[in-house]
């Protein structure tokens, strides 16, 4: 569940380079101390090297490797190469074309550096902040190598999207794992070519080296397999001090779960109670970070009694639970125990992301079962119907399956770090390159961001369950097929008849808004559908006081095309269109529920110590 809404910029603190041009950077060289430097730069380097090489051996060779993703890489670009061989005269043709451009470049840069003024062969798509330093266009060393690299990575690209004989799925891994190469070839991350990193190197002769070889020193020592590259400033935050800071307490708790209840904010809350239910393979505090950034504190202030589910950070001794697991001991808990707690029957629930996918799983068991419980249900960027499940649905083949079903026979887990990096390497020129740079080449310590605090706080998931989840859903879509079982019943998404507040992302490429509403057609229940501006995690978390982005609705339709072609513009946030929804739905308003005054007594502060758990 990574995305792109990051409110913060890397690259606060360390050194400075002013605005100092190379040549003036160059003439306040201290070339004793840049020597010193680079004597210290080697050294470091080279116990980076040897500690590096010695984990790599320690380690042992795992069926789901590095080793093993380049194999697969090398095997997707071979079936591209084959099929642009095929057609001999079309290859030869692009080649002459790309050849053309390099000349066509070298012309126009020979005629720059005479003093004249020509247009340049290639210049960055809008938004490309890897181009975006002056030095890239006022220097012509740095301009030339910009615009090789820009010609050569369209031409990769074009010729990849465009040969003929390649099946969708190929090509698209073959897209992906071009865009890994072409971002670690771009300019933008090589010391001697970047204009900033230069202008650094020569300002602060050379320490921003020694202390970015530092910091990958510090993250080499902290990562496990892969190397986890910093995304912010770990150290300005705690869970429970800055962040998930909500008052309330746990009431409840299993292998799998703990249940907080929130303390109430206003004199009288609407009856029926709200019960959420995050996804397992993050931390549940993304929905609670800052009190002015929390939709859970958002909720409380709006009169609702809310409860969270926090799963547990599971270990091998929990390897055997399965997805049924996370459903009884889970959801179908957490609606037992709130009942019970408050003396009701009935509830509301929301599920986020895979938390959503198995809430509307549970749904389908408890219709089956003719279990009413679940008066509404909210889905927030929550796919049912796999068949265009996004980016990820590139590394869900029997093959990689296998792999990665193997490794988590090993350890009884899949450890939060690898999800972290494929949803990473979804985003490279946002989610790791720039912090590269930042880090290691800049030599300075990323901002503090708490949605990138979140990200970098993972967590494992069960072997039987990540297994199952992927196959069922990713690989087979069981689900939307009327195919899945859970508990010995046939699960069936038409006989879900309850209303349902249905959220889809506009920028979303793990749950992309065409398939979550393509999904949302399988309900047998009133659908409203909501789209929200920007992705899978700032499209969720925009509360209305940032005043940020915007959302659509509109009437049910066929197609998600059809229904945004009618669907109506709102700015700013979702949140108050689903609170006027879900307060009309949730009956008449009683005395505020004090969470040391239920059935449960309290067992310790919110949020609690699963949360707490470092995967």
């Amino acid at each position: 569940m990574r995305d792109d809404g990051r409110d913060g910029k890397a690259g606060a603190g360390g050194p400075k380079s002013g605005d100092k041009t190379e040549g003036e950077a160059h003439d306040s060289m201290n070339f004793d101390e840049f020597a010193r430097n680079m004597v210290r730069l080697f050294d470091q380097g080279a116990k980076v090297a040897s500690s590096l090489a010695e984990r790599n051996a320690s380690s042992g060779k795992s069926p789901y490797s590095v080793a093993s993703e380049v194999g697969e890489a090398a095997k997707t670009f071979g079936s591209v190469a084959q099929a642009m061989v095929s057609n001999p005269g079309k290859l030869a043709a692009a080649q002459s074309e790309l050849f053309n451009s390099y000349a066509n470049l070298w012309g126009r840069s020979v005629r720059k550096f005479l003093g004249e003024d020509v247009e340049p062969v290639a210049e960055p798509e809008p938004g490309d902040n890897r181009f975006s330093d002056p030095g890239w266009s006022d220097n012509q060393y740095f301009d030339f190598w910009k615009q090789a690299y820009l010609i050569t990575s369209r031409w990769a690209e074009d010729m990849t999207q465009n040969t003929e004989g390649v099946d969708d799925k190929t090509r698209r891994k073959a897209m992906f794992y071009l865009e890994q190469v072409l971002s670690a070839m771009s300019p933008s991350y090589n010391p001697f070519t970047n204009p900033e990193v230069v202008r650094t190197t020569l300002a602060t002769n050379a320490e921003n080296l020694v202390q970015g070889m530092a910091l990958l020193a510090e993250d080499i020592g902290k990562s496990k397999e892969l190397l986890r590259v910093r995304q912010t400033d770990l150290s300005a935050f705690e869970v429970g001090r800055d962040l998930a800071i909500t008052p309330g307490k746990v009431i409840f708790q299993n292998e799998l779960i703990q249940l907080i209840q929130y303390e109430p904010t206003t004199e009288e809350v609407s009856k029926t109670p709200l019960i959420i239910a995050p996804p397992w393979i993050n931390k549940y505090y993304i929905l609670d970070l800052k009190p002015e950034k929390s939709l859970v504190k958002f909720a409380v202030d709006q009169g609702f009694t809310v409860f969270m589910i926090s799963w547990v950070n599971p270990d091998a001794t929990l390897a055997q639970k399965n997805f049924e697991d996370y459903m009884q001991e889970g959801i179908l808990k957490a609606v037992e125990v709130v009942n019970r707690q408050l003396g009701l029957h009935h509830v509301n629930v929301m599920g986020y992301c895979v938390g959503g996918t198995l809430l509307a799983s549970t749904l389908a068991y408890c219709a089956a079962k003719g279990d009413d419980r679940i008066a509404t249900a909210t889905f927030l960027t929550a796919q049912v119907d796999f068949a265009e499940a996004g980016d990820l649905l590139m590394f869900i083949d029997d093959a990689q399956l296998k792999s990665l079903e193997e490794m988590m026979a090993e350890r009884g887990y899949l450890d939060g770090s690898r999800m972290a990096a494929v949803f990473n390497m979804l985003r490279p020129k946002d989610l790791i390159w720039p912090y590269v740079v930042n880090n290691y080449l800049l030599g300075k310590t990323p901002f503090p961001f708490d949605l990138l605090f979140w990200n970098a706080d993972s967590t494992r998931m069960p072997a039987a369950n990540h297994a199952f989840y992927l196959r069922e859903f990713y690989h087979e879509n069981r689900l939307s097929k009327g195919e899945m079982e859970l508990g010995g019943v046939k699960l069936d998404l038409s006989k879900i008849n309850i209303p349902m507040y249905e959220l889809f992302t506009r920028e979303d490429h793990i749950a992309p808004a065409s398939s979550v509403y393509r999904g949302s057609l399988l309900f047998g229940g009133d659908v409203r559908h909501v789209m929200a501006g920007s992705g899978h995690i700032a499209g969720v978390v925009n509360p209305p006081a940032k005043k940020k982005y915007q959302y659509w609705t509109g009437a049910p339709a066929d197609t998600f095309e059809a229904w945004l072609e009618s669907a109506k513009e709102t700015p700013g946030s979702w949140w108050p269109d689903w609170a006027a929804w879900l307060q009309k739905l949730s009956g008449e308003k009683v005395p505020a529920r004090d969470p040391a005054s239920g059935l449960f007594p309290p067992i310790e502060d919110a949020p609690g110590s699963y949360v707490k758990s470092q995967g």
